[in-house]
């Protein structure tokens, strides 16, 4: 039996990786990967190159929830009352 990735393994994966990696991370079967991939309907975008199904890696941890998004610090803002009348 084929057990999956935890979610540390998946984040030393690579950029891209190969289909049926990319389904033992979802706990899919190699047949209903590729039944998937060939069908349109793997969970994540799929790329076939040449005879090969790849699976970016980023999209697998953004659909697994993975992903930790930096949030973007505070903007300063002008401060009221510093403008000068002109007369």
């Amino acid at each position: 039996m084929n057990r999956g990735l935890t979610a540390a393994q998946i984040s030393d994966l690579p950029a891209s990786i190969d289909l049926v990696t990319a389904a033992r991370a979802l706990g899919i079967g190699r047949t209903k990967a590729y039944e998937l991939a060939r069908t349109g309907r793997f969970p994540c975008a799929v790329w076939k190159v040449g005879r090969s199904y790849r699976v970016r890696t980023s999209d697998l941890q953004t659909f697994l929830g993975l992903t930790t998004t930096t949030p973007t610090p505070p903007q300063p803002q002008p401060q009221s009352g510093s403008r000068r009348k002109e007369g």
